[in-house]
């Protein structure tokens, strides 16, 4: 029975996303299609996944247990935090708390986590900012 509902809910929020896709406009054409086609096809391809889930015979479903539950739950707190600092603190600091947390989150020593995330946030901001030319801001707390 869950997941006809996860599927239902699934299926809304796709329908939802699709027509908010189908307002996207561009002031200039820089590719041949435009930006409006890749959100329409990945939405239309999982709302016809949630339909195939609704579809389909239910298997047996046993809930994790409530330490799991609490996990998750630690774990999208932490990423909507990571949203809304992301500019105020930068992205390398950011994700080294994330990364910190999650280490922290699935049983990781703390320095192993500290480790981890320096590393991760130091290696990724690199990578983006100076490999692949993609602007990630370095923070307005620090600048």
């Amino acid at each position: 029975m869950s997941d006809r509902i996860f599927a239902a809910v699934w299926l809304v929020l796709c329908i939802v996303g699709m027509v908010i896709a189908w307002q996207i406009q561009s002031e200039y054409s820089y590719e041949p299609v435009g930006p409006r086609p890749f959100p329409l096809l990945l939405l239309g391809l999982m709302a016809i996944c949630a339909v195939m889930m609704l579809l389909r015979k239910p298997d047996a479903v046993q809930w994790p247990v409530a330490a799991t539950l609490k996990k998750l739950l630690a774990l999208c707190v932490m990423l909507m935090v990571y949203g809304w600092l992301f500019e105020k603190l930068g992205f390398a600091l950011c994700t080294t708390l994330l990364t910190f947390g999650i280490g922290m989150l699935f049983g990781a020593r703390w320095w192993a986590a500290v480790l981890s995330g320096v590393v991760m946030g130091v290696a990724l901001f690199y990578a983006f900012d100076r490999l692949l030319d993609v602007t990630l801001p370095v923070g307005s707390w620090f600048s």
